[in-house]
């Protein structure tokens, strides 16, 4: 119940903003935020009194905490760096790939000024943007011609609208894929104007099948690779080639949609075969989308490559310039890109490829070096093995061998430990399994072991 007699006492809006302990964030906030931060928590307060919720009877005090709260949630940022202690390598949740060094200073350098974005240096005239990182990519996928957009699902959309609006674009049942976020391919088909025509069966699709759709509508076929899923058993599909066979000896432009998009070949990092960009273009497809923040490790783009004929058509679409990227993508990709040209020291310097291609026991041993540095707790605490992963819908039956430390709480749920780890700063964001929390040491760079260590300390009371 409501202490009237404490209602009485809140303090007015102009006495709050009076107080000295407002001073350093006078410096960062104008009057009006100010004030508004001093009303939300005049109102907070007051509604804890109502519900007899008050843990001050000093007021004053209690309303500058909470005025204190309100402008640093406006002041901090609300995207933040997170320690990814899931072992999920590309986590979309966390943002995917963390981008090279080489990349993060491209954009310092570019951003921190101005930049021939559209200026060409030579004749001091107009440029264009699309040019930037075309011959780069080019001689990275053995395509004629590239452009760059802001995500794979722009990428797909602009193609198909540029090569099937109004017409008919045959895929097999079996390639209406849905990934993250609820992107399903029917959906981004007829936001584009195509009309999709299924193809074959969900677990089997013969080169006939396409054959006898194609009709004096069929304007394209598409082929989606299915990246975040696998059909075995009783399967048949048609590989790219033979599409591109079918679809070029009717006058049909072919689509292959890569999700991922690999400029090295896994099988090199342990894993199982993903298709090449290349691989798609020497099978023939006129158009191949991919994305530039998967396994390529850059920015978030999607990147469309194939025959001059094509791509420039798609450059020419006017969706082009809404689904355009800024100077801080090209700079970004164009930085990652580079990386590649150099297969030799790639791991060394690109983030996912080094974490990707580092051994188990060289992860083991910063799960040790991790165990070592958190101690003793109040609780379970030891190194055990664990199960990596790709991510991002990419090698979705793969595991990557690794190591974390397993942490199981005596005297606090493992969601709070979770809980408390993710409100550290920065935040540590495990996963849990069979009643504890796990800390992946794939994803955590060593850099940061000390870090995570004493986030865990200080959960268990401990800041040493």
């Amino acid at each position: 119940m409501a202490d009237q007699s404490l209602l009485s006492q809140l303090p007015g809006v102009d006495r709050v903003l009076e107080s000295k302990t407002l001073d350093p964030l006078r410096l960062s906030l104008g009057i009006e935020h100010l004030t508004a931060c001093v009303r939300s928590g005049l109102d907070r307060v007051r509604q804890d009194l109502l519900n007899g919720k008050a843990s001050s009877d000093d007021l004053l005090a209690e309303v500058l905490r909470e005025v204190e709260k309100n402008a640093l949630t406006l002041l901090n940022p609300s995207l933040k760096r997170v320690i990814n202690a899931t072992g999920v390598v590309l986590h979309t949740n966390m943002g995917r790939a963390p981008l090279p060094q080489a990349a993060i200073d491209q954009i310092s350098q570019t951003g921190t000024g101005y930049s021939n974005l559209e200026l060409d240096l030579e004749t001091g005239g107009r440029g264009s943007r699309i040019e930037l990182a075309n011959d780069l990519i080019c001689r990275l996928t053995g395509a004629e011609a590239a452009a760059v957009v802001n995500n794979n699902a722009a990428a797909v959309l602009l193609s198909l609208n540029t090569l099937a609006q109004g017409k008919e674009a045959l895929v097999s049942r079996g390639q209406l894929v849905e990934i993250g976020g609820s992107f399903r391919i029917p959906d981004i088909m007829e936001r584009s104007g195509a009309r999709m025509v299924e193809v074959g069966t969900t677990n089997r699709t013969h080169p006939r099948d396409f054959e006898e759709a194609v009709t004096e509508q069929t304007g394209l076929i598409l082929s989606v690779h299915p990246s975040n899923y696998e059909v075995v058993g009783f399967t048949a599909d048609v590989n790219l080639k033979t599409m591109v066979e079918i679809g070029h000896a009717r006058g049909i432009p072919v689509l292959h949609d890569l999700g991922a998009g690999c400029l090295v070949d896994t099988r090199t990092m342990g894993l199982g075969y993903e298709p090449l960009v290349s691989d798609s273009i020497e099978a023939g497809a006129d158009v191949v989308t991919f994305s530039g923040d998967k396994i390529l490790g850059g920015p978030q783009s999607g990147i469309i490559v194939g025959k001059t004929e094509a791509i420039e058509r798609i450059r020419k679409n006017p969706m082009m310039r809404a689904l355009r990227c800024d100077k801080l993508i090209y700079a970004a990709l164009e930085a990652t890109l580079k990386l590649f040209l150099s297969p030799d020291t790639l791991a060394d310097a690109h983030p996912v490829m080094r974490m990707l291609t580092e051994s188990q026991k060289s992860v083991r041993a910063r799960a040790e070096s991790l165990l070592v540095e958190i101690g003793e707790v109040d609780g379970e605490v030891e190194a055990v093995e664990s199960d990596g992963q790709v991510g991002s819908g990419a090698f979705p039956i793969e595991r990557v061998p690794s190591a974390a430390v397993r942490v199981k709480p005596a005297r606090m749920s493992v969601d709070e430990l979770g809980r408390r780890l993710r409100a550290n700063d920065p935040p540590v964001i495990g996963y849990t399994r069979e009643d504890a929390l796990h800390l992946d040491a794939r994803t955590i760079d060593p850099a940061d072991v000390g870090i995570v260590a004493l986030a865990v300390r200080r959960v268990f009371g401990r800041e040493t």
